[in-house]
This record gives C-alpha cells, sequence and structure tokens, in this order.
C-alpha cells in the first residue's frame, strides 16, 4: 500500500506558490483524480518519492532518459563539464561535436540549430519555413503536440477543417487562424486542404509517430503522401521528432520509414534529461537563419555546456551499444503480455507500439487518429493507473500519453509489472 503523507503535504504547499501547484499541467494528477507524487531521486529503472516508496518507472521524464535514471556516463560527462562552468554564452567545441553527430546521425540533417526545449525547436523550425517559402498558412494535425507557442495551441473549429480557433486563453485568434487543423493518418483531406489553398501553405508539421495522443502509428502511405504533397506545391514537411528522435531509432522515425522530411525537430533524448531541442535540415534552408539569413532566433542558453555533454553522451552510447534490438524485445514482451491479460479477462483493448514507445486504449479495437482516440474508457485507465501506482508501477497520469521503455527497465521489471497488470486488470 502505497502511504503519500509527505507528497500531500508538499502538495499543498506547492498550490501556494506555483499555479495548480506543478511547473507542467499534467504532473498535477487531475485527469487522474490523484495527488501527485513528488519525486526525490532516480537509479536506473526506478524513482524513489518523498515517501520513500520506490516505482518501476515508465515515464522516464517523458522520454529522454533512454539510458534510465542517473546513468553514470551521462552523470560522468555532465560532472567533468560543469567544472569547467556551466554556461558561458559564447561558442564551445561541444556544440560542434553535437551538431556534428547529429548530422551523422539524422538522415534529412545538414545543418543544426541548438535551442532549449522542443518548444521552441518546433516554434523556430515553423518560423523558419514562413521565412524560407513567403507563405503564412501551416498545416498539423488534430492530437498532434508540437509545444505551446501560440499557432500551435489550435483546435479544429465545428465545420470546415480548415477554421481553427485558440485551445488556450491568450493565443490570438488572428495567430492561430494561420494553421490549418486536419485528422492524423487522412491523406485525402490533406490533399483536398492543398487543392483549396494553392501557393498559401509553408509547411505541414507532423509528429512521424504521434506519442501525445497515446501512441498512433502513421498508416501505409501517410508519411510517403506527405512528403509528395509537399514537393508538388514548393511546401516544407516538418517531422516533429522531439519523442520518436533517438527512441525508435538511431536516425528517428524518418530511418525506420525512409521518409526525408525538409525540417527535423529534436529535444528529449539529446539533452540526456537536462534541458534541450534542436532544428536541422539541409543547408540551404538552414542558412535563411541569422546571422547568415533574414530568419531571426535567439536564446541565451541554446547549446549550454551541461546539457549538451548529457546529450552528447547519450547519443554516443546509443551509437557505441545499438540497444534498439533489446529495447524492441523488451518492450513487445511487456506490451504482448498487457494484451494477453486484457483478452483473456474479456477487456476490449488496442495495445498500439512502435519500438519502446506504447500506450493502451481501453475499450478500443483501433485507434489510428484522436478522434478515435478520446472514444478510449478513461475512467477504466484511471482506476488501472490508481492500482497500478498502489503495487508501484509509476505510468504517465493520463489515458493520452506514452509509456517509455529503457535500456535500465530488467527482465524482472516487466515480469513485476504484468503481474501487477493482471491483479489490476
Amino acid at each position: 500500500m502505497i502511504i503519500n503523507k509527505v507528497s500531500e503535504e508538499l502538495y499543498s504547499k506547492a498550490v501556494g506558490y506555483i499555479p495548480g501547484g506543478v511547473n507542467s499541467p499534467v504532473r498535477a494528477f487531475r485527469s487522474v483524480g490523484l495527488c501527485p507524487h513528488f519525486i526525490k531521486s532516480g537509479q536506473g529503472s526506478h524513482i524513489v518519492d518523498e515517501d520513500g516508496n520506490d516505482f518501476i518507472d515508465y515515464v522516464c521524464s517523458w522520454g529522454p532518459l533512454i539510458l534510465g535514471h542517473a546513468n553514470p556516463e551521462v552523470l560522468d560527462a555532465i560532472s567533468r563539464t560543469m567544472r569547467d562552468g556551466t554556461s558561458f554564452g559564447a561558442p564551445t567545441r561541444r556544440e560542434i561535436d553535437m551538431a556534428e553527430l547529429i548530422s551523422e546521425l539524422v538522415p534529412s540533417i545538414e545543418m543544426v540549430r541548438l535551442v532549449s526545449s522542443g518548444t521552441e525547436a518546433t516554434m523556430s523550425a515553423i518560423r523558419l519555413a514562413r521565412g524560407y517559402t513567403g507563405r503564412e498558412k501551416i498545416v498539423k494535425f488534430s492530437g498532434c503536440y508540437h509545444g505551446h507557442s501560440d499557432g500551435l495551441l489550435a483546435k479544429a473549429g465545428s465545420g470546415a477543417a480548415t477554421f481553427s480557433i485558440p485551445d488556450s486563453l491568450g493565443a490570438p485568434k488572428s495567430l492561430v487562424e494561420q494553421t490549418i487543423v486536419l485528422p492524423y493518418n487522412d491523406l485525402e483531406g490533406v490533399r483536398e486542404c492543398f487543392q483549396s489553398m494553392p501557393g498559401q501553405i509553408a509547411a505541414i508539421i507532423v509528429e512521424p509517430i504521434a506519442g501525445n495522443m497515446g501512441v498512433v502509428k502513421p498508416l501505409a502511405g501517410f508519411l510517403e503522401g506527405l512528403r509528395d504533397i509537399c514537393s508538388s506545391n514548393g511546401s516544407l514537411l516538418i517531422f516533429d521528432e522531439v519523442i520518436s528522435g533517438f527512441r525508435v531509432a538511431l536516425g528517428g522515425a524518418q530511418e525506420l520509414y525512409g521518409v526525408i522530411p525538409d525540417l527535423t525537430c529534436l529535444g528529449k533524448i539529446i539533452g540526456g534529461g537536462l534541458p534541450v531541442g534542436a532544428f536541422g535540415g539541409p543547408r540551404k534552408i538552414m542558412e535563411f537563419l541569422a546571422p547568415v539569413g533574414g530568419v531571426y532566433q535567439a536564446g541565451t542558453l541554446s547549446g549550454n555546456p551541461l546539457a549538451v555533454s548529457a546529450g552528447l553522451a547519450t547519443l554516443r552510447i546509443l551509437k557505441r551499444d545499438n540497444p534498439y534490438p533489446s529495447l524492441e524485445e523488451k518492450s513487445s514482451r511487456l506490451t504482448r503480455g498487457l494484451a494477453e491479460i486484457l483478452s483473456r479477462k474479456s477487456l476490449k483493448n488496442t495495445v498500439n507500439r512502435l519500438g519502446s514507445l506504447f500506450s493502451v486504449f481501453f475499450d478500443m479495437e483501433s485507434v489510428t487518429n484522436y478522434e478515435e482516440a478520446i472514444k478510449a474508457d478513461k475512467s477504466r485507465f484511471n482506476t488501472f493507473f490508481a492500482k497500478m501506482l498502489d503495487q508501484g508501477i509509476y505510468l504517465a497520469p493520463s489515458a493520452f500519453e506514452a509509456w517509455f521503455v529503457s535500456t535500465a527497465h530488467s527482465d524482472q521489471d516487466i515480469d513485476y509489472t504484468l503481474n501487477c497488470a493482471e491483479r489490476s486488470l
């Protein structure tokens, strides 16, 4: 039985100083109706909260910790760098090393600009796309989250899919109206949109593997179709690989599917657990950025030494050790076991997985887009979440977030998780 006394006291104090008591909304556990656990430490596949409860962690800091918590090589890289200073606001050798390694590993990237978050990366890539094409309109897909910049906080309005309204107070309607929201995996809808707005669309931005409506894979031909549409219409294709980058393959989803975007946004894993983001593409596009070109983007802590050293250590380990076959085997065993338990208990479900990234949808036989994802039984997930948490399994506190498996998760972790799932279900 989990005791949450200290976390409850901390949360009561936090709400007096921090809106909602948290610095990112989903951490508040409101969607699952519980009090959040305040985490004290992490090691390998486990985290420990302020009450001393030990959990097997499938959040992994929302994806960055593909090597698990407190990886010794990553910590050593941070420690060595920290002794030289934390930030200079000037170029460092490590930034070149990081840019060179990303360009080597990610098929679409010749040049890269480092920033401090995934939100910065997508926001800047869209500005660059607009500057490069001289157009203003952007196409995104419902259920795909690209950070909280104003123009991307758009939801489809009632009626035509080409009319968008703000998804947040404070997001200007005039800006959001430049964002066209279409259903994920609906290639015909994209074609119709481009036909109705010839010469107006600067770019399509898409999660090549959606990870923010639960995990939803692209249907056969969807990404290839987006590539063809953009190429035929003089628009840029932007892959938001903040989640999928280095997670599903060393070269991300674009390596896995063989579809090359014009711009790629990265984050999470390239910081090794520290705040970082990046966007990159071919030289002819990237040199539209200041100080070479006229598209302005800047950041005081962009490419800061600590984040870059943690990210470099992580990427070098991934390149050296090639953990992807092992991650595939572990993740497959876990999801196969979950699906078998659900089936045995006659609980209708679908488990969507790609590599070490997956999610479970209750009472759904298939989920290929946001409109289907939101029909999943959230109350059943909430009950499942609470029962798993009570047995020491830490899942994302939302039915629409991904589970992440790391290299640190052991066979024993997976066996225990499946035993807990059996009891919970």
